[in-house]
Order: C-alpha cells, then sequence, then structure tokens
C-alpha cells in the first residue's frame, strides 16, 4: 500500500538552490518511492539562536511503499553520505536538512522518530510551502487543514518565494 509523505527540506550552506534539487533527485531515487510534488523554494531567515546565513526551504510529497522507520533512515543517509552533514553546533548551518513532516495520517512516538513533526505548526518556513502543495491536509493532531494552521500562525519569521 502507498503512503503519502511530506518532507521538509533545507539548506543554508554552499550552493542553496542546487543543494535543493539534488537532495529532491536523492530522495526521488530511494527504493520504491516516488516524488509527486514539490513546492517552490523559499528564502527564510533562520528560527535558531545560533548565528547564520538565510535557508533555502522546500516541502516535497512522496508516494511511497517503505515504513518511517526506513524512511528517515534513508533520509539520514541522504544528510550524511551525500551531502557531508556535521552535527557538531544543535541547529548549525548545513548543506541539507532533511525532515520527516508527515507520514499519512499517522501518529508516530518513538525514540529519534516523531511524526507528525513536534514544530511543524510553529514555522512559517514549513508551514508556507506544505500549503502550496497540500493547503486542504488534515493534521492528524490538531485536526486543522495546513491552510488554517499557516493562517493562524504568529511568527516574525522571513519566508520569501523565490
Amino acid at each position: 500500500m502507498e503512503i503519502e509523505a511530506y518532507i521538509a527540506l533545507g539548506s543554508n550552506l554552499g550552493d542553496r538552490e542546487l543543494n535543493l534539487l539534488r537532495a529532491v533527485a536523492e530522495v526521488g531515487k530511494l527504493p520504491e518511492c516516488r516524488v509527486t510534488a514539490i513546492s517552490s523554494f523559499y528564502e527564510t531567515s533562520p528560527v535558531c539562536t545560533v548565528q547564520q546565513d538565510a535557508f533555502y526551504n522546500a516541502v516535497l510529497r512522496l508516494s511511497t511503499r517503505i515504513d518511517a522507520r526506513s524512511l528517515l533512515t534513508h533520509m539520514l543517509r541522504i544528510e550524511d553520505s551525500i551531502f557531508k552533514r556535521l552535527r557538531t553546533i544543535h541547529q548549525g548551518p548545513r548543506r541539507m536538512d532533511l525532515d520527516l513532516l508527515l507520514y499519512d495520517n499517522r501518529i508516530i512516538n518513538e525514540e529519534n522518530l516523531v511524526v507528525p513533526h513536534p514544530r511543524l505548526t510553529e514555522r512559517r518556513f514549513v508551514l508556507q510551502p506544505l500549503c502550496e502543495i497540500a493547503p486542504d491536509l488534515v493534521h492528524p493532531l490538531t485536526g486543522k487543514t495546513i491552510r488554517e494552521l499557516l493562517a493562524s500562525l504568529k511568527s516574525d519569521e522571513t519566508v520569501i518565494k523565490l
């Protein structure tokens, strides 16, 4: 059975646009996975306390037959092997950050795997591109659509569509 999953992509080191394009391609090459939609790219301000350059962000929709844990494992491998991600500074600069936002309408709370992503509803840089490709998708915990979550978000983040 195919599941729809949503993955956030972010990059603020190197060629940010090329990094996003490469990440989409790498996710699309995963076994039993097919990218079915991708948002526009957005330039966004960092939301953490670490001083760093602006990010490029996007969200993709993936049709997959692999379970959420395996998908996460593949995503981490892409970050580490393809983009050489170093986790030396928490929320620090990175060539690629992949976050599993939603996996069907499932609620998963396991060690190192929480779906829906716990900060999804607080981040304009995720909600805005997600709303572009799935505005009527219902968040399984809040019962609200992505459009409703975005409309009610109070945030001073800068999010500019490229």
